[in-house]
């Protein structure tokens, strides 16, 4: 049967060629974390995807480093954000979509499975009453299929679960932004072992991506420059990830993959800023509220990942 969301992807990704969105990536080494400029070169409006927020873990200190440099290059630019958007609450780096809301605008969007994440997070940080689970930290909500417009650009918003259960793909125009689902070829896929994830989900997640037409320009989340690679890398094809990934490559059948992919997880430790991350990105980037003292806290409960 015909997916007739991917359906309506590829007719948006195959008829771009008059709108072909201009991207401008910024890539933080420190989390290995790919942030997204997305223009219209027509009407100069944009998106940013999956921002990031420094953060030193020893001194709990935050600094705008990173978005500074998106905010520079917006406004260099001319350009006058839409979208805020985030693929998933990520748990390797806290998003800085609150600042560059305050400083350039734009409506901030994740996939409406967030409130699963959020059930399944405020309990681990018992969280109480004032923080809310029902995604109203965020401007909008994306259902899987729901259609919307960059400019003059046609967009569509896809779910992708498996790395976590809200994970989401933004097609726009014939880029398509993926978050945590793939990596380079050379590097494979997204664990699945966080609450909510499941690798069997993740492949045929995956899968779907890739029925996408081959010529569609993915851009990730992430690099960890493969064993063997100089630099890092962030922009690939449908096309090449369906010949070459070493993980979910044409012809790697999904119980192999599940199996492969629950091997591997299970020798990875957590990532290092795990805990403060999701505090932070559940609340779509917004710190937890101050304390009766005016300091806010992020909490690490033990034992419980």
């Amino acid at each position: 049967m015909t997916d007739p969301h991917i359906a309506t992807a590829a007719q948006i990704i195959e008829g771009a060629h008059a709108t072909r969105p201009t991207v401008k990536s910024f890539f933080d080494e420190d989390t290995f974390t790919a942030t997204h400029v997305v223009a219209d070169p027509a009407t100069r409006k944009a998106a940013i995807i999956d921002s990031v927020l420094d953060f030193d873990p020893a001194s709990g200190r935050t600094s705008c480093t990173s978005a500074d440099a998106v905010i520079a290059y917006v406004e260099a630019e001319g350009l006058e954000v839409e979208w805020l958007l985030e693929t998933h609450a990520h748990a390797d780096h806290l998003s800085a979509a609150p600042y560059l809301q305050e400083r350039l605008g734009g409506k901030l969007a994740i996939g409406k499975d967030i409130l699963t994440v959020q059930a399944v997070f405020g309990k681990i940080f018992n969280e109480g009453t004032r923080f809310a689970r029902d995604g109203s930290q965020f401007d909008h909500l994306f259902g899987d299929g729901d259609r919307f417009q960059l400019g003059s650009i046609e967009a569509i918003a896809l779910h992708v679960p498996g790395h976590t259960p809200a994970d989401m793909a933004y097609v726009i125009g014939d880029a398509a932004f993926i978050g945590d689902t793939l990596f380079m070829p050379d590097y494979g896929t997204a664990r699945a072992d966080f609450p909510g994830g499941d690798a069997r989900t993740l492949f045929r997640s995956i899968r779907r991506l890739l029925t996408l037409p081959d010529a569609t320009r993915l851009f990730l989340c992430h690099d960890y420059k493969a064993p063997g690679r100089d630099a890092f890398v962030w922009e690939t094809t449908v096309g090449d990830e369906r010949n070459a990934n070493v993980h979910v490559h044409e012809g790697v059948e999904e119980d192999a993959f599940v199996t492969m992919r629950q091997d591997r997880d299970a020798t990875l430790g957590m990532p290092r800023l795990i805990l403060p991350s999701i505090q932070v990105n559940m609340r779509g980037g917004n710190l937890p509220e101050p304390e009766e003292n005016g300091t806010r806290y992020l909490k690490l409960p033990l034992n419980s990942l």
